[in-house]
């Protein structure tokens, strides 16, 4: 039989923060949270419709540059790919920023574990 300790029980088992204590007191820095980057950039990819904008840009980009318009064209494919490649590598930090402001986001993201809030340990926090 498998004997657990006591902490890693806990660690297992996050807490649930309610959306208006995280709030204020994520400023304050009382929370830790961890953020998963792989469902990060999916999920905030998802919930900002960045995919279908990217592709509104990038598709008529393609058919003006082959019209003869490659200086039109080729910005709106620029754009198009750029947006996808900031919505990727800025993913934690605009999860963050929407889990913040919007408690629909915040519920989403904790619960189907694209981020983790847990409460910061005071000790540590004074090191």
């Amino acid at each position: 039989m498998q004997r657990m300790n006591h902490q890693s029980d806990m660690q297992d088992t996050a807490e649930h923060v309610p959306f208006e204590e995280f709030r204020q007191g994520l400023p304050q820095g009382c929370f830790r949270v961890v953020v998963n980057p792989a469902l990060a950039a999916a999920f905030v990819s998802q919930r900002t419709c960045a995919m279908p904008l990217a592709i509104a840009l990038i598709g008529p980009g393609i058919a003006v540059a082959l019209a003869g318009h490659p200086w039109i064209g080729g910005p709106l494919v620029a754009a198009g790919i750029l947006l996808r490649w900031s919505i990727r590598t800025g993913a934690p930090r605009i999860l963050l920023h929407l889990a913040a402001r919007m408690p629909s986001v915040y519920e989403q993201a904790t619960g189907h574990g694209v981020m983790e809030v847990r409460r910061a340990d005071p000790a540590a926090a004074l090191r």
